[in-house]
């Protein structure tokens, strides 16, 4: 079980956070295929991408951004156990567009009435992109409230999916991203949002939409970058 984390009541990060998840990541943070029991369940063919062309600088701001997602969903099932699983997919999206929106807000210099920067925000996007990918593949039978280590398991199976995602992604269209500024990655996860929310509208929603879950990962990637770009100093706008 990775270390816990401080995060303060309204799900922000303390001031420390960054070198206690560094941490996290290198002690326990690794990706592996066989991790994701998941994949195993649901029958879905996981490919994990070959990372070579991939800089290492890249692979190492990615993990470690994924670590801080990963150690703040790890204090909140601490603390609430698996209390997300009662929300449907359709709410999971709406909970990433109020967060995605608020964003938006932030970043066009509109008044702040809560002290929770942009930062968290993405933070949050990461991890209910998860959840709702799980909430998607999960059998229908499977318990409401998941056993924390293989509610543990199950949720870094998905970051390995996200993860191997990005590499062929990554692999096919270089860094294009490193040249995108955060407002137009806030730009594309709400474009993804309006699709996704577009599909769950229709008669039998996102569950048979073979396009939903690599919605979820793709908005999952650009909080990634987005989180990237902002702990390596580039403006949030």
């Amino acid at each position: 079980m990775v270390a816990r984390c401080n995060v303060s009541p309204g799900g922000g990060t303390s001031a420390n956070l960054w070198e206690k998840t560094v941490a996290v990541g290198e002690r326990s943070f690794r990706i592996h295929a066989d991790a994701l029991d998941l994949a195993v369940m649901s029958g879905t063919e996981v490919h994990q991408g070959d990372p070579s062309g991939i800089p290492a600088k890249t692979l190492e701001q990615y993990d470690a951004q994924v670590a801080i997602c990963a150690a703040l969903f790890l204090d909140k099932m601490h603390d609430y156990g698996t209390a997300w699983r009662i929300l449907r997919p359709s709410s999971l999206t709406d909970q990433i567009f109020i967060k995605a929106q608020r964003i938006r807000t932030l970043q066009e210099g509109r008044e702040r009435k809560v002290e929770e920067g942009i930062q968290p925000e993405f933070i949050g996007i990461v991890n209910y992109c998860m959840m709702a990918l799980l909430q998607i593949e999960l059998p229908e039978d499977t318990p409401m409230e998941l056993d924390p280590v293989q509610a543990e398991r199950l949720f870094r199976g998905m970051l390995d999916r996200t993860r191997a995602l990005m590499l062929r992604k990554n692999h096919d269209y270089g860094e294009a991203w490193r040249d995108m500024r955060v407002s137009s990655l806030t730009d594309l996860i709400l474009m993804k949002l309006l699709r996704i929310k577009q599909l769950e509208d229709l008669e039998g929603g996102a569950k048979v939409s073979e396009g939903a879950d690599a919605g979820y990962m793709d908005m999952a990637n650009y909080a990634l970058f987005a989180l990237i770009h902002i702990a390596s100093g580039q403006s949030t706008t």
